[in-house]
């Protein structure tokens, strides 16, 4: 993890008792995340487990859609620029041709996008599936080259996926019949039909979003673990996110949300997108401002491999045929 750019926030003088405050702050200026889930058991709540049927098939509407690029209706985007402008030819998402399943929201008929965060569920060689713990990376202490075979659900009530980067979040959205969303997509359903900064609204409002959490390395390693060259080796540990007063289940915060019935984009974990040079949006339980207000919060520049106990993700998908 680079921390570049730690030394320009080092020099503050501050208490012991402001340290928390004062690295969340460096950490989102470093452009990492580090969040954490409220108060959670060791049966923090798993989703149920319900296959979508929802399998969207890209390849037949890619050649379909360059045919008829020129007659698809422009939908604005939150900045005032053209969605399909943001997107590839092949990527634009055409207006009222089908429907979202259940867990996904219907953005203007144009594309849909998971309600929730997501979380994992393990496919077993029996095909059966498992809940995958929230706070165990998927590569953690894993001897042989298989990893786990897991797949994204969106489900209200869970402790969303965290601990893993952006290669891992594309196959688990990919195995679900899914994909990860695009970021004008993303910006777009976190700003909602009103294209506000914030899910709900044009002004931050405390307690809204799971924006003010703990800050859980010094918490649980200490003060020592503060320094960079440290903190780096305690970013994917299990217990971070399982302190109290740090990461919140799925809609537990009924205000962040908007009329398009998306919830937590704002806060909460960071959200991976498709973006070869790796990205991430929407800040997490610590920060939602260093680095851009609300739904404009990004972090750019990790490794597509890269993730820490701050990076989650949400899936995508078109509209059904």
């Amino acid at each position: 993890m680079p921390f570049g750019l730690f030394s320009k926030v080092r020099t503050a003088t501050f208490s012991i008792a402001g340290l928390a405050v004062v690295w969340a702050a460096a950490a989102s200026t470093v452009g990492c995340s580090h969040p954490q889930p409220a108060a959670v058991s060791a049966q923090a709540r798993v989703p149920t487990v319900v296959r979508s049927k929802a399998a969207f098939s890209r390849g037949d509407r890619r050649s379909a859609r360059r045919g008829r690029a020129q007659e698809l209706q422009l939908l604005p985007s939150p900045s005032g620029n053209l969605l399909d402008n943001d997107l590839d030819e092949a990527d634009r998402p055409q207006m009222n041709n089908g429907l979202c399943p259940p867990e996904m929201a219907s953005i203007d008929d144009r594309y849909c996008i998971d309600r929730y965060e997501a979380s994992l569920v393990e496919i077993l060689p029996n095909g059966d599936e498992r809940p995958w713990s929230p706070f165990e990376a998927i590569d953690h202490n894993t001897v042989t080259a298989r990893l786990p075979n897991v797949r994204a659900v969106s489900v209200q009530g869970s402790i969303p996926q965290a601990y893993l980067s952006e290669v891992q979040a594309k196959a688990a959205c990919t195995r679900s019949g899914k994909r990860l969303c695009k970021a004008p997509e993303w910006k777009r359903a976190c700003m909602g039909p009103s294209h506000t900064t914030y899910p709900y609204g044009s002004h931050v409002e405390a307690g809204k979003c799971n924006d003010h959490g703990r800050a859980p390395v010094p918490v649980i390693f200490g003060i020592e673990a503060n320094h960079p060259r440290t903190y780096s080796a305690h970013m994917n540990d299990p217990q971070l996110n399982r302190l109290s007063g740090t990461v919140a289940t799925t809609g537990s915060h009924a205000g962040c949300t908007n009329d398009y019935g998306v919830y937590d984009m704002v806060g909460n974990v960071h959200e991976w997108v498709d973006d070869p040079e790796g990205t991430f949006l929407g800040g997490y339980y610590l920060d939602t401002h260093q680095l851009g207000d609300g739904c404009n919060y990004r972090t750019p520049g990790h490794d597509i491999y890269y993730h820490d106990y701050s990076t989650g993700f949400r899936c995508c998908a078109d509209v059904a045929q």
